[in-house]
């Protein structure tokens, strides 16, 4: 985690602290399940409850420091903690862990993080699609022109731009809710999933209590396609900001300026050239997403694991369960504050639709050529010369604009009206159905 990219709610759920806490809270409900199943005294469960919170409660850079030095030399990271552990529980320390083996821990403590974390993400995710719900509406029916391969196509408005980034992030939204069921389980399983030495109903208990799931079956860990799943899901929403921030940049360029992020009083776009607004937001959206992604492969590839478990998987998720979360926390919340703020200028992009002297309209004068009897090849022939003759002599002394070349040719004025040619570069055209988009996207009445 990158502390300049990391919100303190966020990077808190991967403090040693809260895992540790996590941790203790699996065990302590372990033994009461044990306790209910007569495994156990319910006076030690009891005891390892009312010890062992206080200790917990207040754990601090120094308790982690001896967790850290047994460590150092026990070489486990789990008994480590629960040697530490017994120190404030006393005999019946005993009695903690008991049957248990350490991905029972350590896999149940992921499952609560990530659900933790996912919980937040979901609370990024209302703010983005907030924000682009508001600006859409608030650009419904400002045109601009839309583009293909970089190059002016039809008209659209800015609204429909949004809407249609809005209609992405609230995908990525029911995907998250479906990884966060998918990824909230627990697994009390024993060395190898067997129950062996632990009624499954101290499974049940366990994940009731932390709002999981039983693993239906589990080896010695939860299969990992569950986390592949997950983390490919974070990767889809990255994509889905990495893609608006694009537009962001685009739109911001100095040749095209419709849209551009807000510029703070006293903000310095340049150490060297002073008149400098940059995209710095969107760009650096681009580069977190690219970070968030990366996870989605280590994520995919740790699925293989050897017969019940091996430990590969551990490294790469000790990395990329904070990275990916934590980045993905940081970039959610740029973007919607980046969004709600975003600088537009409807009349730089009615300025540019037009800048192409009409030739933006050709697909309806197509469509009207057609009509009049002519076949589709000619009718696209004849649209394709008027528009070439605007397109390779704009802005010089002989340049027409499309509209006038259309009308000087014999082949269109012998076919159709001059109103019929004035209809097709109406832009109403291009909004009749915003209102029925808009409300398949944000529902009736929109």
């Amino acid at each position: 985690m990158v502390p300049r990219y990391s919100r303190p709610e966020m990077a808190g759920i991967w403090s040693p602290e809260n895992r540790y806490r996590i941790w203790f809270e699996i065990e302590a409900l372990a033994a009461e399940g044990m306790a209910r199943a007569g495994a156990i005294p319910e006076s030690a469960a009891r005891n390892i409850r009312e010890k062992g919170a206080p200790a917990l409660a207040a754990i601090g850079p120094s308790d982690i420091e001896k967790i850290d030095a047994i460590e150092r030399e026990t070489r486990h990271d789990v008994i480590a903690f629960l040697t530490w552990l017994a120190e404030s529980v006393g005999p019946d320390s005993r009695f903690v862990h008991l049957g248990m083996t350490s991905s029972d821990v350590l896999d149940t403590c992921l499952s609560v993080q990530l659900a933790q974390a996912t919980d937040l993400l979901l609370q990024d995710m209302d703010a983005v699609l907030g924000a682009l719900k508001k600006r859409a509406l608030e650009h419904k029916y400002t045109m601009t022109i839309g583009r293909s391969h970089g190059i002016h196509a039809e008209p659209t408005t800015f609204g429909l731009k949004l809407a249609g980034h809005y209609a992405e992030f609230d995908r990525g939204r029911t995907r998250l809710l479906a990884a966060r069921e998918e990824i909230a389980v627990a697994a009390i399983s024993g060395a190898v999933g067997t129950f062996a030495h632990l009624d499954p109903s101290v499974e049940e208990f366990v994940a009731a209590r932390l709002g999981l799931k039983p693993e239906s079956v589990s080896t010695q860990i939860i299969p990992r396609d569950r986390h592949a799943a997950f983390f490919a899901t974070l990767g889809v929403i990255a994509c889905a900001i990495e893609r608006l921030a694009t537009e962001v940049r685009h739109l911001q360029r100095s040749e095209v300026r419709e849209a551009e992020e807000f510029f703070h009083p006293g903000q310095k776009g340049s150490s060297a050239m002073p008149h400098k607004r940059n995209p710095v937001l969107s760009e650096n959206l681009t580069g977190l997403a690219r970070i968030v992604r990366s996870a989605v492969i280590p994520a995919m590839e740790n699925v293989t694991l050897w017969h019940e478990r091996d430990i590969s998987h551990s490294s790469v998720e000790r990395a990329i369960g904070p990275d990916a979360t934590v980045t993905l926390d940081f970039a959610l919340m740029r973007l919607a504050g980046m969004m709600d703020r975003l600088l537009v200028y409807p009349d730089r992009m009615r300025a540019n639709l037009d800048s192409l002297g009409g030739v933006v309209y050709s697909g309806e004068v197509l469509l009207v050529l057609a009509r009049s009897g002519i076949s589709r090849e000619d009718a696209y022939s004849i649209t394709q010369r008027c528009a070439m003759a605007t397109w390779t002599k704009l802005g010089t002394p002989e340049g027409r604009s499309f509209r006038e070349n259309l009308a000087a040719d014999p082949d269109v004025t012998g076919c159709v009206s001059a109103a019929e040619l004035d209809a097709a570069f109406d832009p109403g055209l291009h909004t009749r159905s915003v209102d029925r988009i808009f409300g398949r996207v944000f529902g009736e009445g929109r």
